[in-house]
């Protein structure tokens, strides 16, 4: 998975609470067990106009241009609540979002962001109500995602707020480890261990 440290981007507003995993990429979208090609189907029942189409649905926060790209997702509260399929964060990493901000996260869903390689960035109900209110107002709003101060600021304003991570989780994020790839990357130190026993 790809490192993060600091990112700076537009934010893709989604002003919607309990965005569940059926909504992230609907169970008729998942027809492949690669982890790879599940963007086309994430928000499937949003993005397009017709179930099992693709026409984008010009509304959609995803297909309007000030969005194009972006790598951080702005969600409402109980995001990814549902089932706790991986797919969902899959498609997310899949089209490019590193970091998705809500209030509150689902905990399978935020430890599914983890292992995969999204920053899940909770904050308090306020700051969001502040970054969605700046993001209404100016759509090139650009938001700081500082991994290893742990903190995110809308660089507009200067408003900023902490957030928590697991200390573990954190280091493997700025290396750009899965739980495998830490392991791979202590072999030496295992295998010292296996040879002195």
């Amino acid at each position: 998975m790809e490192a993060f440290t600091v990112m700076t981007a537009v934010a893709a507003p989604m002003l919607r609470d309990n965005i569940d995993t059926d909504i992230i990429i609907p169970s008729r979208e998942m027809k492949t067990v690669s982890k790879t090609g599940l963007s086309a189907g994430l928000f499937a029942g949003w993005r397009y106009t017709a179930i099992g189409g693709r026409e984008p649905n010009i509304e959609f926060v995803l297909n309007q241009p000030a969005y194009a790209g972006t790598r951080i997702l702005l969600g409402g509260s109980n995001f990814g609540c549902g089932s706790s399929r991986e797919h969902a964060v899959w498609a997310l990493y899949d089209y490019g979002f590193r970091c998705v901000v809500s209030s509150f996260f689902a905990d399978i869903f935020k430890n599914n962001c983890l292992n995969i390689g999204v920053l899940p960035v909770t904050i308090s109900a306020e700051f969001a109500d502040i970054l969605f209110a700046a993001i209404a107002a100016d759509p090139t709003t650009t938001v700081e995602i500082n991994l290893p101060q742990q903190t995110i600021t809308l660089l507009a304003t200067g408003a900023s707020e902490s957030f928590d991570i697991n200390e573990y989780k954190k280091d493997n994020m700025q290396h750009g480890f899965d739980d495998i790839d830490y392991l791979i990357n202590m072999s030496a130190e295992i295998e010292g261990f296996e040879a002195s026993r």
